[in-house]
């Protein structure tokens, strides 16, 4: 239901509909308007809400249409009860809910042609389409944002006028009625008409896919980043926009679904999103030589299928789970990992990724993670929990959430001497799992218990001034992000958004600055002892590595990345694998302190927060760092560009060997002849 309001009012529209059933055979006017008051407000309420319900009903043959349907016939039978089935209103009535049910058909096909109409075949941003081909403006969204219901609703004023007419038996309040529903319907559906015909409606198909390669052509995109999955997994592609503005060679980020576009992080980067395979194969992509794949999907068989351009597995992460191994990653011309770790586990899993396919280009995503310099002076410690997710296959070790969690929050929480906790679970937590998501909601409470108690500890105080202004510097910044953010207006749809869809270059770079200074005030405002529960995008994962002094996690991309730091990091081995065995099947953890699901190991972990200089781990790090993410120097950024530049050499010497061996060819045909 997702809330008591939401529960309260499925409920009360539910017994509405026997309620008003049992007032139209009564027949009670006065307790049939309550009862119809009632579903009115509450089908209202749960549409606005995006109710889980209000879908069901819509499975088991009770959708809108259909309650409203209902509704008029009960309020029909309430007349003819009221033995006014012999009355003008009687039959004015009937004859209102036929001609306004027929009003239904034209409305709703108006509506879904525009929104087909208007559903361009190849969606872009930072893309110039506007001076290619026209695109006019979006309806106004008051026409088309949940019309059925808007449509529907309209019967309200023939239902009222009725009613008051049953009451009073004044006819004129029930002609009123009856009149205004159908002019208000009819209105309607003529608002909608010029929307799907004319200058209003935007171009074909394709005239926007000529549009978009005429773009192509002009642009002459070098490398791209492609890219498919489901909303939740817009992750994925997200972590690699900075590095694709960071190209030397001209970038272009191809999607496969609109939802990923639209939870695709702000870029300056071209972005086009092709829903159709057969469009996608039609573009014109002769420039590219080099197409970066950041998961493996099925559908990048649809690239994968273009010989003139080199394509490479880079991942969205570089971690020692079986994901990092597999063997469909043999399909790519080359395989980038981060260091020298990726080649060797390769190797071991012998999936057929042959060792001269693979590239050691380091991550460009952890440059922002700063090396640890020690617990600053006056400061406890602050350890960072960042559980992955329970993954699809049920496999105790995926996740430490559910066998150790709370054994390890709860040590973390009654340290002494005391640490800060920062609990940052995986956004998937839960979402196969029961137990996953019942542990995540215990081990919250813990976290969010503790911090209750510790604001009232006498041993931590905090300088109220400093946070007052930071927070008062959050809500500066916050509001000056949303001004930023909304410059120009919503887009109205697809199309709008395809049109204007040009990011302007001093803005986002203002709303990066921003972002850096929210992030700053955010660690400010909430004090550094003070243990918090971290969920959403803000503040980001890689902000908590550089505010945490040591962190506890699981086997992922996570513990990977955290290495960068060179921070003491533990790993739990929820599958009970045994240190040796755990640390022999998993590279990220040779430098790390193994936790059993008892936990009972952090205090090594803490000991070596506390004390560096007997960190008896802190060597193992440094070279496990380099031989997991690669070298400092170059930089990775510098190491990837590198990378792009040799394979599009080779692609375009490979296109050159074809192109010599056609002319070849022809010339000997031709001498033949």
């Amino acid at each position: 239901m997702g809330s008591a309001a939401e529960l309260a009012a499925a409920a009360l529209m539910i017994l509405g509909f026997p309620a008003l059933m049992l007032a139209a055979l009564v027949p009670s006017v006065p307790a049939f308007t309550a009862a119809a008051a009632v579903t009115y407000l509450a089908d209202h309420y749960l549409h606005r809400k995006g109710s889980y319900l209000i879908n069901r009903l819509s499975k088991v043959r009770a959708g809108l249409s259909i309650r409203f349907l209902i509704r008029q016939l009960l309020l029909v039978l309430l007349l003819a009860r009221l033995d006014l089935a012999d009355g003008l209103v009687f039959y004015a009535a009937v004859a209102c809910f036929i001609a306004f049910y027929g009003l239904q058909a034209p409305h709703g096909a108006l509506v879904t042609l525009i929104r087909n109409r208007r559903r361009m075949p190849v969606a872009t941003r930072n893309v110039d389409l506007k001076s290619r081909i026209r695109i006019p403006d979006a309806p106004p969204r008051r026409l088309l944002n949940r019309s059925a219901e808007k449509m529907l609703h309209l019967d309200l004023a023939a239902v009222v006028g009725v009613l008051v007419s049953a009451a009073t038996d004044d006819t004129l309040a029930a002609f009123v009625g009856i009149g205004a529903t159908i002019v208000l319907g009819t209105l309607y559906v003529v608002a909608l008409m010029p929307y799907v015909r004319g200058r209003k409606t935007p171009p074909n198909a394709e005239t926007v896919l000529a549009a978009v390669d005429d773009w192509l052509a002009g642009y002459q995109p070098e490398t791209v980043l492609y890219f498919s999955g489901s909303k939740d997994s817009a992750y994925q592609v997200n972590m690699w926009l900075e590095t694709m503005e960071q190209l030397d060679s001209k970038p272009l980020i191809i999607l496969r679904e609109r939802a990923i576009l639209n939870n695709l992080a702000p870029t300056t980067v071209p972005v086009v999103c092709v829903p159709g395979g057969v469009h996608l194969m039609n573009m014109d992509l002769t420039n590219v030589r080099v197409a970066l794949y950041a998961a493996n999907v099925g559908k990048n068989i649809h690239l994968l299928r273009v010989p003139t351009m080199k394509h490479v597995f880079i991942g969205h992460g570089d971690s020692d789970k079986l994901a990092s191994v597999n063997p469909f990653s043999k399909v790519y011309d080359e395989v980038w990992t981060a260091g020298r770790a990726g080649r060797d586990r390769y190797a071991i899993a012998d999936v057929g990724v042959r060792d001269e396919d693979i590239a050691e280009v380091g991550r460009p995503q952890l440059a922002p993670i700063q090396t640890w310099q020690g617990v600053p002076e006056g400061r406890i410690p602050t350890v960072l929990y960042a559980p992955t997710w329970e993954g699809w296959d049920g496999d105790p070790g995926n996740t430490s959430i559910v066998l150790a969690g709370e054994n390890i929050v709860k040590r973390l929480v009654t340290a002494d001497p005391p640490v800060r906790v920062l609990y940052k679970p995986h956004p998937f937590t839960g979402t196969v799992s029961k137990e996953a998501g019942a542990a995540h909601a215990r081990i919250t409470a813990l976290v969010e218990k503790a911090g209750a108690e510790r604001a009232t500890d006498v041993r931590f105080t905090a300088d109220a001034a400093a946070r007052t202004q930071a927070r008062a510097d959050l809500v500066r910044i916050e509001a000056r992000i949303a001004e930023l953010s909304g410059r120009g207006g919503d887009k109205g749809d697809e199309a709008e958004a395809t049109r204007d869809g040009v990011v302007d270059v001093a803005r986002h770079e203002e709303i990066a600055r921003l972002r850096a200074e929210w992030n700053d005030a955010y660690w400010r405002s909430v004090g550094t002892f003070e243990h918090r529960v971290i969920t959403g995008a803000e503040p980001r994962l890689y902000d908590c590595f550089n505010v945490s002094d040591a962190m506890v996690s699981d086997i992922s991309s996570v513990v990977s990345d955290f290495i960068a730091s060179g921070k003491p990091y533990a790993v739990t081995d929820s599958a009970e694998l045994g240190v040796e065995e755990f640390k022999r099947q998993n590279t990220a953890v040779r430098a790390a302190t193994i936790l059993s699901n008892s936990a009972a190991e952090l205090g090594g972990l803490l000991d070596a927060v506390r004390d560096p200089a007997g960190d008896p781990l802190a060597e193992d790090r440094k070279e496990l760092k380099q031989y997991l993410l690669g070298p400092d120097e170059p930089t990775s950024i510098e190491q990837f560009n590198t990378a792009v530049a040799n394979l599009a050499l080779k692609a375009e010497a490979r296109n050159v060997g074809q192109e010599s061996r056609a002319a070849t060819g022809a010339a000997e045909a031709t001498t033949k002849a």
